[in-house]
């Protein structure tokens, strides 16, 4: 059990009266020079939220004092929900007086004030912002003589955002704008911001695709050092690695990607067997061959998670040299693949597969 197991248990125990860092570094019999490191692991295990440092400096637990922790989902009439870290908890209304400044997406500490009875929700109050889920919002821009507000795109954020005149950028009035939060909002006193990129006027094409690539931090272009790396990747593939894989350059194998399509990710082929049966291949690009773990190429693409693909364009999760390159089934070259075949019968039942 590491020493942070050991604070939890002991906090947790039903004897247990809040003490604070010195109270419990006697406990754990914490030796002076040793007092730092300790220390250091209590506000972990605060930012964690598996402990709660109160008003007196003392440590408790959350669900001994009432607490929860969790992430606000907003609603555009202006209250929220707590939803729990703890997914067997339920979801906390959150009235508009009880948000207490906390924003869409923004990480809170609750204290709860009504349980739940049936139906009904337990009942809530914001008492500490952990994090704030929105640094950039994206919106409409509103012009007035001295001062101009952003209207966000997403409903859940249901407080315009206050712009002060030399904070605007010149934007105009009904320009999609990127809106920077610069003052967090304080009692009935909305968020304060300023522009730092106009994507155009709501009417103008393109501006609704620019405004979900910023909404969603989606980045078409990615880092020098991935970019570097990716070049780096020749387009050759040695004779070595051609030797210690099945050969199917003979198979007729094909796509069922659109004649448009710049990445091809897979193929399939099929074959009837002597005894009546098909051997269906199903090939996916090997894009581990290309793509080891813990490269730039590998953590950019964690960053991503996926390819996205947009009305009229695809941001990649992987530099262009891979998704369109080398681990693209594009005709008439080589490439890797990792491939099933499955033996199948007339019926459709698959009888084997390798």
């Amino acid at each position: 059990m590491n020493i942070k197991d050991k604070i939890l248990k002991f906090i947790k125990e039903q004897a247990y009266k809040p003490m604070n860092k010195k109270e419990l570094a006697n406990i754990f019999d914490i030796q002076k020079g040793d007092l730092k490191e300790f220390y250091s692991i209590l506000d972990e295990m605060e930012k964690e939220c598996s402990v709660v440092k109160t008003r007196e400096d003392t440590y408790g637990v959350p669900e001994k004092m009432n607490l929860v922790f969790g992430k606000i989902q907003g609603n555009a009439r202006g209250f929220g929900f707590l939803l729990p870290d703890d997914k067997e908890d339920r979801d906390v209304f959150l009235s508009s007086n009880n948000l207490n400044g906390a924003l869409h997406n923004d990480r809170v500490l609750v204290r709860l004030y009504k349980k739940a009875d049936g139906d009904k929700r337990p009942e809530g109050e914001v008492i500490r912002i952990i994090e704030r889920g929105n640094k950039n919002i994206v919106g409409i821009f509103q012009k007035s003589k001295s001062f101009g507000f952003v209207v966000p795109d997403d409903e859940k954020v249901s407080v315009d955002v206050f712009i002060p005149k030399s904070e605007s950028e010149n934007a105009r009035n009904d320009d999609k704008v990127v809106v920077e939060i610069t003052k967090w909002p304080e009692g009935r006193r909305n968020p304060e911001g300023k522009v730092i990129e106009v994507l155009g006027n709501v009417d103008e094409v393109g501006t609704d695709i620019l405004s979900i690539e910023r909404k969603y931090n989606l980045s078409e272009t990615f880092p020098e050092e991935v970019l570097r790396e990716a070049e780096n990747i020749s387009e050759e593939i040695p004779e070595k690695e051609i030797k210690r894989r099945l050969d199917l350059r003979d198979k007729t194998i094909f796509t069922i990607d659109g004649i448009d399509a710049k990445d091809l990710d897979d193929g399939v082929s099929i074959e009837k067997l002597d005894d009546g049966n098909y051997q269906l291949g199903v090939h996916i690009a090997d894009v581990t061959y290309y793509v080891k773990e813990n490269s730039e190429i590998d953590n950019e693409a964690y960053k991503r998670g996926t390819s996205v693909y947009l009305v009229d364009r695809v941001i990649p999760m992987l530099p262009r040299k891979l998704s369109n390159g080398v681990c693209s089934l594009n005709p008439d070259v080589d490439r890797l693949t990792l491939s099933v075949f499955m033996t199948i019968d007339k019926d459709g039942n698959v009888k084997d597969q390798k």
